[in-house]
């Protein structure tokens, strides 16, 4: 979230902070995106809608109110700091999908307002933290995504110079053959679907098709998986790292505590060391 300085605002605004940024607040709103979701999902049943869909679209209207109002508390709190989060915006964007009119030709752009329910992703802590760990992964995913893009290009072209005149609804152009070859990478009919038949005229496709799927299917795609795993791991132990220096900071002020209180103590007792010697010579001398 926003990082203000919160001794620098008004009663309200330091009010209106401290309410968005506590645990109560932030779990209300995460139940009104579950109870949302829920409601949102009924909606898509006739027998519902039909006994029901006027609750429902009361209980819809009810829920907008609370997010808008929500955001409305969390730009007050913050003012501009508000679009310095990436969540924030991610919020105001989903919520603004809600407040199209359900008029003739923008229906389709109100049925979008099932996306609130992808408010979970910025509400959850470990959810942002999956998202954060999948966007660290971009930059290494993009030269997998450019290998396997040339892997599929050449066996595409193969395969409609090779299967297209026989089998032009799968391989007749390199559209074509680009989706078939996806369909066979994701292992869907691809035995039974496309390359049996293919082998009964071609005998010998098998060593076109059986390559392909071990390139892609077992090889590209763990790549894919593996840097999902490193970078999660690493934001993981990012996190731990985080936590066990704040530990160690919170253990280091509290020994400097103790050691300033120990020296006090010390100081006291030497100070009432003196007194009692000084008093001990003035009665020895009296």
């Amino acid at each position: 979230m926003a990082e203000i300085d919160i001794g620098n605002l008004g009663g309200s605004r330091a009010w209106a902070y401290n309410l968005v940024e506590s645990a109560t607040f932030r779990n209300t709103i995460l139940g009104v995106i579950i109870f949302n979701a829920i409601t949102l999902g009924m909606s898509t049943s006739g027998y519902l809608m039909q006994h029901i869909g006027g609750i429902l679209s009361i209980l819809d209207n009810i829920v907008l109110v609370i997010f808008v109002a929500e955001l409305l508390l969390k730009f007050y709190a913050y003012r501009m700091a508000f679009f310095r989060s990436a969540w924030n915006i991610f919020d105001l964007l989903v919520v603004s999908l809600g407040l199209f009119p359900s008029q003739e030709g923008l229906s389709a752009l109100r049925g979008l307002r099932v996306i609130r329910a992808m408010r979970l992703l910025s509400v959850v802590p470990q959810m942002r933290a999956v998202v954060q760990a999948l966007l660290d992964a971009l930059p290494g995913m993009g030269a997998v995504i450019v290998m396997i893009s040339i892997v599929f290009y050449v066996f595409a072209v193969m395969a409609t110079l090779m299967y297209g005149a026989s089998f032009p609804e799968w391989f007749g152009t390199l559209g074509r053959s680009l989706y078939s070859l996806f369909q066979i990478m994701t292992l869907e009919s691809w035995s039974m679907g496309i390359v049996r038949p293919v082998m009964v005229e071609y005998p010998s496709a098998w060593a076109f098709f059986v390559p392909f799927i071990v390139i892609t299917a077992f090889s590209v795609l763990n790549l894919f998986i593996g840097l999902l795993v490193n970078t999660m791991q690493g934001a993981v132990e990012e996190d731990t790292e985080a936590e066990f220096e704040n530990l160690r900071e919170l253990v280091r002020s509290e020994t400097d505590v103790v050691d300033r209180n120990v020296l006090a103590l010390l100081e006291e007792v030497k100070a009432l060391r003196a007194e009692l010697n000084a008093a001990q010579d003035k009665g020895g001398s009296a």
